[in-house]
């Protein structure tokens, strides 16, 4: 208990000689874990954006002219069974129209058309998928399902959608593992530092039996408190404006929100936290490993 209360003594006063460094180290670490941590914010955020958007994006199985109401009913029930559906509701002819009469309001041949024939446009079903990229097999389905006359869905905003929540998803992956390792070899710099400034302290422990570990262990303590406190320092400063963007933000479209749910912000920054740890265990041994006044 004494070598370990030792230990934690000697890194804290290891932070407190070389304060400059250190907060130097810490800035940097919390400029790279904010941008982490920044990314993987901003990430769900547009996943959360992404499936909203989705909710408007669903697949029209119009039915057969033919079909009674008790067979409605039962199609819609099928589907509505299936993995890949979300939720289904029926359109009548009457509620086709209304919705035509809205769509082309600007459009006076169309309307026209419309309003003299208003029996011409069919009965439907409004299919939302589970996922977006379950709607190519909900379109293969819904062709082979008797009672449906064609379908329609929105392919290429579909396919242009997955392309791009997949897209920023890769780049903040790649984002958050460069700034990751940056954050790394910063705390590894200033513990070789550390280390080169109490050169001749260390030799002197190791003259009078002090065992290699002993000697190390505060440095790795140290580089674990950067980690933390620049950790830290990054997770409150990404809450808080995540916070305030949305209080502040009120005027923007209705499509583009700005909340997330305070269960991912915790697990999130809990994590980010235990990384600023890991970089500053990872980059105290890593520049312990290669200076020789350690070397066993």
């Amino acid at each position: 208990m004494t070598r370990i209360s030792y230990m934690f003594k000697e890194a804290i006063s290891n932070l407190g000689r070389n304060a400059l460094v250190v907060l130097g180290a810490i800035l940097a670490v919390f400029i790279s874990l904010t941008l982490t941590f920044g990314t993987l914010v901003f990430g769900e955020v547009v996943r959360v954006n992404t499936l909203q958007w989705a909710q408007d994006v669903r697949v029209i199985a119009f039915l057969q002219d033919d079909m009674t109401s008790q067979d409605t009913i039962e199609l819609q029930g099928e589907i509505a069974s299936w993995d890949q559906v979300s939720d289904v509701f029926f359109v009548s002819k009457t509620g086709a129209y209304e919705e035509a009469l809205v769509l082309f309001a600007n459009n006076d041949a169309m309307l026209s058309v419309v309003e003299q024939n208003p029996d011409l446009l069919p009965a439907s079903l409004r299919v939302q998928p589970v996922d977006p990229e379950d709607y190519d097999i909900i379109v293969t389905r819904l062709l082979s399902t008797p009672g449906v006359d064609k379908v329609q869905s929105a392919d290429d905003a579909i396919d242009a959608m997955i392309a791009l929540r997949d897209g920023l998803q890769l780049m903040f992956w790649v984002l958050a593992v460069a700034l990751g390792g940056a954050a790394v070899a910063l705390i590894a710099n200033t513990i070789h530092m550390a280390i080169y400034a109490r050169r001749e302290e260390i030799e002197i422990m190791r003259l009078v039996g002090a065992s290699n570990w002993f000697v190390r262990t505060p440095f790795l303590i140290e580089g674990a408190l950067e980690g933390f406190f620049g950790g830290a320092l990054a997770v409150t400063f990404v809450v808080v404006a995540q916070q305030l963007s949305v209080d502040r933000l009120q005027d923007l479209p209705d499509w583009i929100n700005l909340a997330i749910n305070n269960d991912f912000l915790i697990k999130q920054g809990a994590l980010v936290l235990l990384f600023g740890v890991a970089a500053g265990l990872i980059g105290s041994s890593l520049s312990l490993a290669v200076h020789r006044t350690l070397r066993s």
